[in-house]
């Protein structure tokens, strides 16, 4: 499996993830995630231009301000595109975290099951002592293009909004 050293730093410290780091222009990888307890690949998403903002888990604030944010922000979009919050906490929790957080725009994906997302999509931290997976936005195009690839380079930052929702609206 494909290694990026030293590809972003958690509070300073350099963390190695597993898998290719894609960018714009490659074809978006496939995965087998979680919507609840119904497995979802790529292939099932609507094939409209889709964001997938990755994180490490919806319990840590910034996080929580990164789905609250795109959420917000996609509400103008509505049924144009298709919008998911990746992370490796279990469907329960995501819902959990929805439901409170009233959550509409965004569903959740989780990873927990073979991390196959953070594999294929190059998110997945190797090493640490919990299996979490990186920041990280990608925005993918109704063929199923990579048109907009972001891995924030500290973990605990938050991504570029406005790039990504740009990239998201230029999709389509």
């Amino acid at each position: 499996m494909q290694k990026q050293v030293n590809a972003v730093t958690f509070k300073g410290n350099p963390l190695t993830l597993v898998g290719p780091k894609l960018k714009a222009g490659d074809k978006a990888p496939d995965f087998t995630c979680l919507h609840v307890l119904d497995p979802i690949k790529l292939t099932q998403t609507p094939a409209k231009p889709r964001l997938f903002s990755v994180v490490p888990s919806l319990d840590i604030p910034v996080c929580d301000q990164q789905t609250r944010k795109f959420d917000e922000s996609l509400a103008k979009l509505k049924d144009k595109v298709a919008c998911y919050t990746v992370s490796l906490d279990l469907p329960f929790a995501q819902a959990r975290f929805c439901g409170a957080a009233n959550i509409h725009n965004m569903k959740t994906i989780s990873d927990v099951h073979d991390h196959s997302f953070g594999k294929n999509y190059g998110v997945l931290i190797e090493g640490l002592p919990l299996a979490l997976l990186t920041r990280a936005i990608f925005v993918v195009d109704s063929k199923g293009t990579i048109t907009y690839a972001e891995y924030v380079p500290e973990v605990t930052s938050h991504p570029d909004y406005e790039a990504a929702l740009h990239a998201l609206e230029a999709a389509h």
